[in-house]
């Protein structure tokens, strides 16, 4: 997709050293990537306490089976 974007020089300049990114293009894409995953993390977090397990769940069990299988 082709945007033209108005970029803050400074924040610029600041990703450029804190990124391995050569262009604006790698620059923003590494930063939309960035974004997404951190807010992806963030949605999993708001979920803490709020999944209720089976009472005969066993997480240890299911790891153990886990190795067997492959």
């Amino acid at each position: 997709m082709r945007t033209n974007v108005d970029l803050d020089d400074t924040l610029v300049e600041e990703a450029f050293r804190l990124t391995t990114a050569k262009t604006k293009k790698e620059l923003l894409n590494q930063a939309l990537q960035a974004l997404i995953q951190t807010r992806k993390k963030k949605n999993l977090l708001d979920l803490a306490g709020k999944i209720q397990f089976a009472d005969d769940y066993d997480y240890k069990a299911l790891r153990a089976n886990r190795h067997a299988v492959d």
